[in-house]
């Protein structure tokens, strides 16, 4: 039987006890503050990397912009992260997410680039994913100047970051690149129509309540036919022959829980190299609680020494 990480159990208490409203009774710009000001509260201590530069790019509706941590020690060309945050389509940013991708550049050795991707409501689907679908392919035709490796390119992100992820490996893979050679799924969102088990379990308690869910989504999509369309949910795609190799995270006590595994499942079934860890007693957006959890730490460890393994080795291995 599961059971809450204690730290976690205190992280909820403290969160309800400060007596903030929920995001979902908010506007999305005074939520986009809300989220941004708990995220610092809780993020890891920034890690110390060689560089940070912001960039702008051309993107389908107007310039993107684009945060590029370098790692020190390493020569010639590096590996690359592509990085498309979470927050359900609506909220956060680079800035919500620095520590994190500060922590997997200085561990893993990769170049990670931040994509500040267009957000809902005010650009519906399908602009988020346009604007990281642009980013991935701006940055493989443009890895020589950049100092990235082009042939070890992988994308990721975060719950709805992790759905962006999926989507655009699905993406590059059936319209012929570019080429991905690992993604990292962290209880990426793959179901929006809510309907597996722990939506209805874990529908509240837990931080991500099915009310906050139903928000995001609302603001997201334009109708809700929308919800089994592949490139929203992307364990509607009729094919995964031939995706990257993946690491898919869940957390126990996450909604997104079971729509997760399905999602390695269907990879794993399908021939993908597919590494799935469940860390039982988390909670959804714990990879973001550095500052608070331990087990956060644990993660962004052995993330970081997963992408190592499969893109400065060039060889991923499932577990």
């Amino acid at each position: 039987m599961r059971r809450l990480d204690p730290q976690a159990k205190l992280l909820i208490e403290k969160a309800e006890a400060a007596g903030n409203p929920e995001l979902y009774e908010l506007d999305p710009l005074t939520a986009r503050k809300q989220f941004l000001e708990l995220s610092k509260a809780v993020d890891v201590k920034p890690m110390n990397v060689r560089s940070v530069e912001n960039q702008h790019i051309p993107g389908p509706a107007g310039k993107i912009a684009l945060r590029f941590y370098r790692p020190t020690g390493v020569q010639g060309n590096a590996p690359a992260l592509i990085y498309f945050h979470g927050g359900g389509w609506v909220i956060g940013d680079l800035d919500s997410h620095d520590g994190i991708c500060r922590w997997l550049c200085s561990r893993s050795g990769c170049v990670v680039v931040s994509v500040d991707y267009r957000m809902a409501p005010e650009h519906k689907f399908p602009a988020p994913l346009e604007d990281c679908l642009a980013a991935t392919l701006w940055v493989a035709a443009n890895g020589e100047a950049l100092g990235i490796d082009i042939a070890r390119i992988a994308v990721g992100g975060d719950s709805a970051g992790g759905n962006l992820a999926a989507v655009v490996s699905q993406q590059a893979r059936d319209q012929g690149g570019p080429s991905i050679a690992y993604q990292l799924l962290i209880y990426p969102a793959t179901d929006l129509t809510m309907s597996e088990a722990s939506h209805q379990k874990l529908a509240k308690g837990y931080r991500l309540t099915k009310p906050l869910m139903e928000w995001f989504i609302g603001h997201y999509l334009n109708n809700d036919s929308e919800r089994t369309d592949p490139r929203v949910s992307p364990l509607f795609c009729d094919d995964f022959n031939g995706l990257p190799a993946a690491l898919v995270i869940t957390a126990g006590f996450d909604p997104l829980r079971d729509e997760g595994v399905r999602y390695a499942d269907k990879l794993s079934s399908s021939g993908v190299e597919t590494t799935h860890v469940c860390y039982d007693g988390m909670i959804h957006g714990f990879f973001s609680m550095g500052g608070w959890l331990e087990k956060s730490r644990e993660a962004l460890d052995y993330t970081s020494q997963k992408l190592t393994e499969a893109l400065r080795d060039g060889e991923p291995k499932a577990e």
